[in-house]
């Protein structure tokens, strides 16, 4: 038995534990929900440049990560363990062509479409979860992602294309989740892994990008370098805040927090990036938000007879 002030210290590390979960996991989707205000700033340059710039300033912070949480050990275990850096060749790639089809598309007024795309990313996950990792699959995941699925398909039929865009981003994050919830890495570690190995290819691709077009750097204006050099933080940080909370609240809880980002993306296109959101885009949309109720409702079903509340976790 605790005595009473130890109980009450107890209860009050747990809630401000909670607390600060809530808050790391507010800050880690605002940030990836106003991504797009912040490539925006940098449209004048394309989208291999940005992702160039933005794989090598995170590779550098990524390192300097591992130096200071004294993941040193960590990475040789990596480096060591042929069963964890090969499929971390796959998440280095998926990571990098995620990057770059959300570039093209911010750069290309489809933010839109970025929107639909992490909107659907949940759903692709219990699919994933059903076809490889033989988890099952409730009626009301199966009906929410077959409603989503309803919905690509009749905006694909008509616009007269596959949206690109919101599939590949869906999928591509889908199979790094997948990879990375297979394979034990921690996430700072994992970051430095992946973005070190990208850097050779950005730096290639930045110099050939500089031999045959005008390309500089330094640039002339202050605030474009300042950016472009801050896009390594920008990418960092969220990931950092996503892991703090991860450690700070359940699975379930967090879950909720995954829609703020696809929200503030679907608002600033409509609001203030005033793309068309035409009648195909409402229903797909729609679906997709009907998908995602059924989802959460079968969630939240699954969790109440037996998860704690926060200030009863350890």
């Amino acid at each position: 038995m605790f005595r009473e002030n130890e109980t009450d210290r107890i209860v009050k590390y747990e809630t401000g534990s909670g607390l600060a979960g809530i808050g790391y996991a507010l800050a880690a989707y605002t940030l990836w929900g106003v991504a797009p205000v912040y490539w925006k700033a940098l449209g004048d340059l394309p989208a291999v440049e940005l992702l160039g710039h933005r794989v090598v300033w995170s590779a550098l912070l990524g390192i300097l990560l591992v130096a200071a949480t004294r993941g040193g050990r960590e990475l040789r275990v990596l480096l060591s363990s042929r069963r964890r850096w090969v499929p971390m060749l796959a998440t280095s790639f998926l990571i990098g062509s995620n990057w770059l089809t959300f570039l093209w598309a911010v750069l290309h007024d489809q933010v839109l479409a970025t929107s639909l795309g992490y909107y659907i990313t949940p759903l692709v996950n219990v699919v994933f979860g059903l076809l490889f990792l033989r988890e099952k699959l409730s009626r009301w995941q199966g009906a929410a992602a077959a409603l989503a699925a309803v919905g690509i398909l009749q905006l694909t039929i008509a616009v007269g294309e596959l949206p690109w865009v919101t599939v590949y981003l869906a999928l591509s994050f889908g199979c790094y989740g997948l990879i990375r919830k297979v394979v034990p890495v921690n996430p700072v570690v994992g970051f430095a892994f992946e973005t070190s190995l990208l850097a050779p290819f950005a730096l290639v691709m930045l110099l050939t990008l500089a031999a045959t077009r005008d390309l500089d750097f330094p640039k002339p204006d202050a605030m474009t370098n300042l950016l472009l050099i801050g896009s390594g933080a920008f990418t960092a940080a969220p990931l950092l805040c996503f892991n703090s909370a991860a450690k700070r609240l359940r699975l379930t809880t967090l879950g909720f927090f995954q829609y703020i980002a696809p929200s503030i993306t679907f608002v600033m296109a409509v609001l203030l990036y005033d793309e068309p959101f035409t009648r195909p885009h409402v229903i797909a949309f729609g679906c997709v938000w009907v998908a995602l109720l059924l989802y959460g409702f079968d969630s939240m079903r699954r969790a109440a007879p037996s998860a704690p509340s926060e200030i009863d976790r350890e």
